[in-house]
């Protein structure tokens, strides 16, 4: 079975929003990271190289696949914002109604800017995701 090349690891959090060199897209990821960060209670980590990750959790799949993952967690992409919201987004209908201008994967949200989107449905966003990512893995 191969490893996961994206893991936890010592990096420092804030030397990396530092060396966003566009102005506007560091300020997002740091609002980003404080939104994150409120929603889970827990300091940011670095997972592999470009993404933020908050908490953590077990998952398995059928197949015996297992692992750690992060609950939520960011990345500044070259053409977005990408921010992870593992629970998906099936459940959350009205609040992405209400979030503004974004894309969505299967457990990504894609911005331009935080300018496009509510930041307080963002937040209403990443406080759900995390309680059903808790309920679900305690």
């Amino acid at each position: 079975m191969a490893e996961l090349k994206t893991k936890p690891n010592e990096a420092s959090v804030e030397a990396f929003l530092n060396g966003i060199t566009d102005a506007k897209k560091r300020e997002d990821c740091f609002a980003v990271k404080e939104i994150m960060q409120q929603g889970t209670g827990v300091e940011p980590r670095m997972w592999g190289d470009s993404i933020v990750g908050f908490g953590t959790y077990h998952y398995k799949y059928e197949s015996g696949r297992e692992g750690d993952w992060f609950v939520t967690g960011f990345s500044p992409r070259k053409q977005n914002l990408t921010l992870y919201i593992m629970a998906g987004f099936d459940q959350y209908d009205e609040l992405l109604a209400k979030l503004g201008k974004h894309k969505t994967g299967k457990s990504c949200l894609y911005v331009k800017k935080l300018d496009d989107i509510d930041r307080a449905t963002l937040r209403e966003l990443v406080q759900q995701s995390v309680e059903h990512m808790t309920k679900s893995n305690a």
